[in-house]
């Protein structure tokens, strides 16, 4: 293990001679440990610099892939809402319950999408920090009924 520490220290330095971290962004700038807090600690700096140029983990990538998705979805859902409670005033109310259901039943199913990728990201995460709940989609739906 002191030979390969050894050889990592001899690539850094030769990096540093040649000049290789001179145009780095952020030089000379405090560096925010916050922003990576639940990520191991051998792991900040390597995620940093990734994010720092455009990069993230796959495991962040595919989160944000999902919130994207569940709030996309959660838009439809309250513009059916909306929708609903505009129409059942001039509407056939049967055909205003059937739009609905349609809208309540995409919702849902959408919903099962999710939180099947939902459990394959948390079996992919690093940390146990970065866990994502399941989605109740009758909750959401019941919740926005209320509001």
């Amino acid at each position: 293990m002191a030979d390969r520490e050894r050889g990592l220290d001899e690539i850094i330095q030769r990096a540093i001679r040649e000049g290789a971290f001179e145009n780095l962004s952020g030089k000379g700038q405090p560096f925010n440990w916050d922003d990576s807090a639940a990520i191991e600690d051998d792991w900040q700096l390597a995620y940093h610099l990734l994010k720092e140029n455009g990069y993230a983990p796959d495991f962040i990538e595919t989160r944000q892939a999902i919130e994207s998705d569940l709030a996309a979805s959660r838009k439809v859902l309250e513009r059916s809402w909306d929708w609903r409670l505009k129409a059942s005033q001039s509407e056939d109310p049967s055909f205003v319950s059937s739009e609905w259901a349609k809208a309540k039943s995409a919702f849902e199913l959408r919903v099962g999408e999710l939180n099947k990728q939902i459990r394959d990201y948390n079996l992919s995460i690093p940390a146990q920090a970065f866990y994502m709940k399941t989605v109740d989609s009758q909750k959401e739906i019941t919740a926005l009924a209320k509001s």
